[in-house]
């Protein structure tokens, strides 16, 4: 202190009150880094910091007009397998990458991901990412431009009816999804929103109704969970239109529709029991190419298809953890077909390759 007498007090930011607080989370703020930004309505502190259980949080506070901060978490990242405490950090501004370090080594991290943020004008205006912004086709990286208009951003308000001439709710043009379930069993309708700060309101609308009504979350069978709606011990009238909308800052947007049908249980077992009794015709009706056993198959397909829902009972499991196998077993399906798409694009090329390179030409001297 004797050489650096300036330090003797603490230096409070003009707010005179902490940058960022964070509380009744399992982890302690260890390391920090700082980046100045410039966005379209002004300069902003991005905080990179690093904490004992190998997190990195990509956090930017913004100054309202009463003095008051609104801190706002971009990113939350885990750059480790173990949670090793971060030990270091150093900021590149010329490679746009902040470097982190701990037991487990050294990891290198990109200071924007721009196309995580969609690919739509409002959700990345929504973002209020200032190293982001959106040039009119994608979100993208933010360059300082003379040119009006020629980024849209704003990071103060987050307002995406001031900055992108296409917003609005886009509930027409969102495809409805048919979804069958059996009366007395359980149906998940998926709907992940794309910000952490959105608010999910689910609606139904019936079948013979004009208007719709708001799923409260102390509806008994109606289990609001973080990756949609769970419906429980399905009626028959939980039939209609489901529609999941997320709100932030004044603005909503339709993220899914699903057209709930609730079938009958005395079908579902008046199918069952034509399938399993060959003597009732259910054999031959099944036999019948186009006839009256397609009736049968598809009501014995739909059984399978929901037969995993009486396991979440049988196996003690809870109602998150059906939802999360579930959602990761399908994640993992789609995965697959990617890959065998993209095996298929390579055998095409490969072949398209080998017909140019046998083609001849035939060339004459005269």
């Amino acid at each position: 202190m004797r050489g650096h007498q300036l330090m003797w007090e603490p230096i409070l930011p003009v707010t005179r009150r902490p940058v960022f607080t964070r509380v009744n989370v399992p982890y302690t703020l260890q390391r920090v880094v700082v980046d100045r930004v410039d966005a379209e309505d002004g300069q902003y502190d991005v905080l990179h910091l690093g904490t004992d259980d190998g997190k990195v949080l990509k956090v930017v506070s913004v100054p309202k007009d009463n003095w008051e901060t609104e801190e706002i978490i971009l990113e939350e990242l885990t750059v480790f397998q173990t949670q090793a405490p971060i030990l270091n950090m150093e900021l590149s501004t010329k490679r746009q990458q902040v470097y982190v370090s701990s037991d487990e080594g050294v990891v290198q991290l990109p200071l924007q991901r721009c196309e995580l943020y969609g690919r739509d004008c409002a959700d990345c205006c929504l973002a209020r990412d200032p190293y982001c912004a959106w040039d009119g086709n994608t979100c993208n990286r933010y360059f300082p431009s003379n040119k009006k208009r020629a980024r849209r951003q704003d990071v103060k308000h987050g307002d995406p009816m001031s900055q992108c001439y296409d917003a609005e709710d886009g509930s027409e043009s969102v495809e409805v999804t048919v979804v069958y379930g059996v009366e007395s069993n359980s149906t998940f309708l998926e709907c992940v929103p794309r910000s952490q700060l959105a608010t999910v309101k689910w609606t139904v609308q019936p079948p013979q109704a004009h208007a719709s009504r708001e799923l409260l979350q102390s509806e008994d069978r109606m289990v609001h969970m973080k990756r949609g709606l769970l419906v429980q011990r399905l009626e028959p009238g939980d039939a209609g239109l489901y529609s999941c909308t997320t709100l932030e800052h004044s603005f909503s947007q339709v993220l899914a529709r699903y057209n709930l049908q609730v079938i009958p249980q005395q079908s579902m077992t008046a199918s069952q029991a034509k399938a399993a009794d060959p003597g009732a015709g259910g054999a031959g009706l099944r036999q019948g190419p186009g006839g009256p056993g397609s009736h049968t198959q598809s009501h014995t397909q739909l059984f399978r298809n929901y037969k995993d829902l009486h396991m979440m009972g049988a196996a003690s499991m809870s109602v998150d953890e059906y939802c999360e196998q579930m959602w990761h077993r399908e994640k993992k399906r789609q995965q697959k077909l990617r890959q065998l798409k993209w095996k298929q694009t390579q055998v095409d090329n490969r072949k398209a390759r080998v017909r140019r390179h046998d083609s001849t030409e035939d060339i004459t001297i005269q």
